[in-house]
């Protein structure tokens, strides 16, 4: 019995008598509310738990072996297909003339809509002679022995570059059906560029300019006559890996550009007058990309993508200003690089918030209730005395 009675003195939650407890109606509501926001806080904290909590880090960046992913999709409004190639180049000086292999280029009219029954185009960087035909086609006295063969546009053109000659594609058998189209019909058209490319992870640049691109003596040449050339474009999507909702793996997604003074060349007179005063114009977006890997909560495979910012500035060429038309943007990385990371709360982590709601609402709750308890009881005794005015 003394130990029982030693327990007892031990007791930090002794019971009152029901003779001697009061309930009240102030008391009541004060149950249900804090009983009520109990319930609610736990039901968030439960949420909160089962969510996986996303944590940031920064760290040197020592990956090796990745390539820099570039998946774009620009539409130039005014400007046709066969006149536009996308050339990219690395700092180390690889250069990937034309880039074709998962980029393709969809004809589309001047509203911006898809030209019925044409489908998307491909360029070729090299062709292979066909093995269907083992003639040798001419290549206008440019070939460089006896054995070179021209039996395409494209070789007939590489040909004269490199003898630094003018062609007439006029008289040029392989190009009649290819290079049918005048200057004039260049802007008769726009053209939208979809798909991605793979190039060494490095500071580098891309652009789309008008012309077929070559390399002369370390020089990146495009071969376009025409001087006057507007190019009003929009970024539909422009990444550089994986696209995630909560970095800014795209801040240009969706950014428009509408060239100043442009219009349409009604006639030849207007299309002469535009030679003549010729107002090009040339855009640079300036790239800083942050490398970043995602891992989620599931333990699957870290995503490597990348973020970036972004500066762009419009050069006026119609000053006799330096420069090239065309759409440039050049990139550099971070040598740092972004973690984010799901992390799973613990189920201690969680019962201990649970406790610490229980115990704090009603610790609070029942200090407004014997608040409002005695405050009703001094105005009760005020009114019986009448001292209450």
């Amino acid at each position: 019995m003394k130990i029982a009675d030693a327990l007892r003195r031990l007791d930090a939650y002794p019971r009152t008598l029901e003779d001697f407890s009061v309930r009240t109606i102030s008391g009541a509501a004060v149950t249900l509310v804090s009983s009520s926001i109990v319930l609610i806080l736990i039901f968030l904290e439960f949420l909160a738990y089962i969510t996986p909590h996303l944590t940031e880090e920064l760290f040197v960046d020592t990956t090796r072996g990745h390539k820099l992913r570039i998946n774009l999709d620009i539409t130039m409004h005014n400007l046709a297909c066969n006149y536009l190639s996308l050339d990219a180049m690395d700092s180390s000086g690889d250069q990937h003339l034309r880039v074709d292999h998962n980029v393709f280029k969809h004809r589309l009219d001047l509203q911006g809509n898809p030209l019925k029954k044409t489908e998307p185009i491909k360029e070729i960087v090299a062709v292979s002679p066909s093995n269907k035909n083992n003639s040798c086609g001419s290549c206008y006295g440019a070939e460089y022995n006896s054995t070179h063969c021209c039996n395409n546009c494209e070789a007939v053109l590489d040909a004269y570059r490199t003898k630094k000659w003018n062609v007439q594609l006029d008289k040029i058998e392989q190009c009649k059906d290819q290079y049918k189209r005048s200057d004039l019909d260049a802007f008769k058209e726009g053209c939208r560029i979809q798909g991605h490319l793979e190039v060494n992870r490095m500071a580098g640049s891309f652009h789309i300019a008008p012309g077929s691109s070559f390399s002369l003596r370390q020089f990146h040449i495009h071969d376009f006559q025409f001087a006057d050339v507007k190019l009003s474009h929009t970024i539909n999507h422009l990444s550089f890996g994986d696209k995630i909702e909560f970095a800014k793996t795209h801040p240009l997604d969706g950014l428009e550009v509408i060239s100043e003074g442009e219009g349409d060349f009604e006639d030849f007179k207007e299309f002469q007058k535009a030679k003549s005063d010729p107002k090009s114009e040339m855009y640079n977006y300036y790239l800083k990309i942050v490398p970043t890997v995602y891992v989620k909560a599931n333990n699957g495979a870290p995503t490597y993508t990348n973020q970036f910012s972004v500066t762009r500035y419009k050069k006026d060429l119609s000053n006799k200003e330096r420069g090239m038309p065309g759409v440039f943007f050049s990139y550099e990385l971070s040598p740092l690089m972004v973690k984010y990371e799901e992390k799973q709360r613990s189920f201690g982590h969680f019962a201990t918030n649970c406790c610490s709601i229980i115990g704090g609402v009603f610790t609070v709750a029942g200090i407004l209730a014997v608040f409002l308890n005695t405050s009703w009881e001094a105005l009760q005794r005020k009114l019986e005395i009448g001292k209450l005015s």
